[in-house]
């Protein structure tokens, strides 16, 4: 089973032990509004960046490659390659961590425009962006399952 959140199953669980409102994507999602700051970042962290060094080595989890595949992120020019890494390393030395997209939503075009854009942003606006973006990929996870 595709897990819902990148390398933090402790969302789940946490989701798991409170009583349920019959919503999973509310429960999870309440989860992980509720959770420290610093659980937040690290789980913002945990994700991969798009078009990245684990998509090379092939250590994606299987959700990430197949939905990176869907915005074309596995069939990049060389010149798109280039875009994507420097774009990414702008990102993270901004603001520390990977730029996060719900990629099923966009193309390539798109999550360049979102990258150029999202660079002017402030760091507090990037980690509430990111997380309601977390919330868009956790939505389509779900459905996938369903």
């Amino acid at each position: 089973m595709t897990a819902l959140f990148e390398h933090s199953p402790w969302v789940e669980a946490r989701a798991d032990a409170r009583p349920s409102s019959g919503d999973r994507h509310a429960d999870l999602m309440a989860v992980m509004y509720d959770a420290a700051p610093g659980e937040q970042l690290a789980l913002i962290q945990a994700h991969p960046e798009l078009a990245g060094k684990a998509a090379i080595d092939r250590t994606l989890t299987a959700a990430s490659a197949s939905e990176q595949a869907s915005a074309g992120l596995d069939r990049l020019t060389p010149d798109e390659f280039d875009r994507f890494h420097a774009l990414n390393a702008a990102y993270r030395e901004r603001f520390g961590f990977p730029f996060i997209i719900c990629v099923r939503l966009t193309d390539k075009a798109g999550i360049l425009a979102a990258m150029e854009r999202r660079l002017g942003n402030a760091r507090e606006a990037e980690i509430a962006t990111a997380l309601e973006q977390i919330g868009e990929i956790v939505r389509l996870r779900l459905e996938d399952r369903a």
